[in-house]
């Protein structure tokens, strides 16, 4: 499967700030899709590459680009996090989130640097589960724990100003499509359980989220809204790295359609669908010059986000394997995340991983028919692609 990397960038580490994103991977294929459905996922890529590189470009922290760009995509119903979330097999969102950094923000030099990260699990009010997990990790006082789970998170996001929601904001007519069609139920009625007829509001239960940023884009929105990818396990998630050197990894999900009721996937889970990790590189003098020849940094750093059967990627470690692999076998990170994404295929495990080093090197590698995926560097032109025959490009606004 094809995987996309930049050159090394030259320069000082301000010149390198990058943003890699993920929405999802697996189920999308070519078969009963359009060019305008296509097209609508690249510009909602397009838009999250955009609020991420505003943080970036302006000196901004890793976690805040990353935070920016996930939360476009959870509050878009095309991707399963936030509004367009899956439901498990009891007709609920529960929803998790994650944020790991490779050291700790510049713009809280108090933070302990053994606080790397911080995940949720179980989540079913918080609008935006990326940012109740970044306002977690930012109050170490409040919750010193790396990982929580269900209402007292939220409880927590509430006391920091955090927007929750009720449940049903969540819920999405095509999703609900799926989960019932899914358990081999009646598609009909199509609403939010509990709801009486009088009650149903049309444009409320429309898939129509984020539609003024389609329009902006040339976008019409004629077409139905039903999801390229049907039945997913995917997440969101984005990389970032900054104008300091930090990296930071964001990553949200609504699991896998119809799961078990408590079910836990990898999003919440270090090392398994996140991590971001800062090292030294160590050796003998020979390896130390020999590095210093090949103009390797002496410090090195990776973030990861993964999406695809969270099951496997726990149980192979995927996304801390390829910094190990990186740190020890001094691997690229072309290498590492490519390497790691076919063990998981042959494991039975399908997805991708979206991977960025200190030098604004990136990987997107998938062993699925597609993966929503894109980049953007410092030129701030945000490059997407959805399938796994096609390397990051421009939105060509000539083609609808």
């Amino acid at each position: 499967m094809p995987s996309t990397k930049s050159t090394q960038t030259k320069g000082s580490q301000a010149d390198k700030f990058t943003l890699v994103i993920h929405g999802g991977a697996g189920t999308m294929s070519r078969d009963g899709s359009t060019p305008e459905k296509q097209r609508r996922y690249r510009v909602m890529l397009g838009e999250a590459l955009k609020a991420g590189h505003e943080v970036l470009q302006s000196g901004g922290e890793a976690m805040d680009a990353a935070v920016a760009a996930v939360s476009v995509m959870e509050d878009c119903p095309l991707f399963n996090a936030g509004k367009g979330a899956v439901f498990n097999v009891a007709g609920k969102n529960e929803l998790e989130a994650s944020l790991m950094l490779s050291r700790s923000p510049a713009s809280h030099p108090a933070m302990p640097a053994s606080r790397r990260g911080t995940s949720l699990t179980l989540l079913t009010r918080a609008r935006n589960p990326s940012q109740l997990t970044r306002a977690i990790y930012l109050a170490p006082g409040l919750a010193p724990h790396p990982m929580l789970s269900g209402a007292a998170s939220e409880e927590l996001g509430a006391e920091l100003g955090v927007e929750l929601v009720d449940p049903s904001y969540f819920w999405t007519e095509a999703r609900w499509r799926e989960h019932q069609r899914g358990l081999g139920l009646p598609e009909e009625p199509v609403r939010y359980p509990g709801t009486p007829d009088s009650e149903i509001d049309v444009e409320s239960t429309t898939d129509v989220g984020s539609v003024e940023g389609m329009k902006k884009e040339g976008v019409e929105g004629e077409e139905d809204w039903t999801p390229l990818d049907l039945m997913p396990t995917g997440t969101v998630g984005a990389v970032a790295l900054d104008q300091r050197g930090c990296i930071a990894a964001v990553t949200s999900t609504g699991g896998r359609t119809n799961k078990l009721v408590g079910r836990v996937g990898d999003t919440p889970i270090m090392g398994a669908g996140f991590w971001a990790e800062e090292w030294k590189r160590d050796g003998s003098f020979f390896k130390k010059t020999w590095d210093k020849l090949r103009g390797k940094a002496k410090v090195q750093a990776v973030g990861v986000s993964g999406t695809g059967d969270g099951d496997y990627f726990i149980r192979q470690a995927a996304a801390s394997t390829i910094a190990r692999r990186m740190q020890y076998l001094d691997e690229s990170v072309e290498q590492a995340s490519q390497t790691v994404v076919s063990d998981l295929f042959t494991q039975g495990g399908i997805g991708g991983v979206i991977a960025l080093d200190r030098e604004g090197n990136y990987s997107l590698p998938l062993n699925s028919s597609g993966m929503y995926r894109g980049v953007v560097k410092p030129d701030g032109i945000p490059k997407t692609a959805i399938f796994f025959d096609e390397d990051v490009s421009e939105l060509d606004p000539s083609h609808g």
